[in-house]
């Protein structure tokens, strides 16, 4: 009897260290996910930090570089009163367009009479041109915070401003850069002639060339 004891109470035990050695892996595995996973969340060392549309060079979308001068190779920004802009209201709030457009006249651009974009959806504004007016599109850009340029197959001057639902205010005019000054590219712009599947523009009275 003694001898069928001790052998089950070696079994039990035995069975006691495999259960204590299996949770002991199980509870490390579980720790090191765990571990891993929080890396993620709060993306230490860069890891699972995937960049959105809204953290890159214009929030994702292709735009062409500044044109450069042929007499000195610069890209430099224009007069405000050398450029012409309509504002549209791409958002739901009636009113907007005008009132952007009014601050615009207030900085010398000339302004064309506000009207309303095809949708009230916009999300952030959009600064739309056409290949012939690419410094023109980043002067009017450079008054705004968070907006977005978009080439389109327009062949004339004028500049569309978008109004989204992020606008808030127009930049303060002593952090916008000077006419004459050299352009800032949009980081990883591309040539003109390399923007392809351009959208169609929507009608406008064109603006010829200065």
């Amino acid at each position: 009897m003694t001898q069928a004891y001790d052998e089950r109470a070696e079994r039990k035990a035995y069975v006691l260290r495999r259960q204590k050695i299996v949770f002991t892996i199980v509870g490390a595995i579980m720790a090191i996910a765990m571990v891993v996973s929080l890396l993620f969340f709060f993306h230490v060392g860069g890891l699972g930090d995937v960049k959105s549309s809204t953290v890159e060079p214009n929030y994702g979308k292709q735009a062409p570089c500044a044109t450069k001068d042929s007499s000195d190779g610069k890209a430099k920004y224009v007069e405000n009163r050398n450029i012409t802009v309509r504002v549209l209201n791409g958002t739901k709030f009636s009113g907007f367009a005008t009132a952007v457009s009014d601050a615009l006249q207030n900085r010398e651009f000339n302004v064309q009479t506000p009207g309303t974009y095809q949708t009230s959806k916009v999300e952030r504004t959009m600064i739309v041109y056409g290949k012939n007016a690419i410094n023109q599109a980043y002067t009017v850009n450079s008054n705004f915070t968070d907006a977005e340029m978009v080439m389109d197959d327009r062949e004339d001057q004028l500049i569309d401003v978008v109004i989204g639902a992020t606008f808030d205010t127009l930049k303060d005019t002593k952090k916008v850069p000077a006419a004459g000054s050299e352009i800032t590219n949009i980081e990883g712009c591309v040539a003109a002639d390399k923007m392809t599947n351009l959208q169609k523009a929507p009608e406008h009275d064109a603006v010829s060339q200065n």
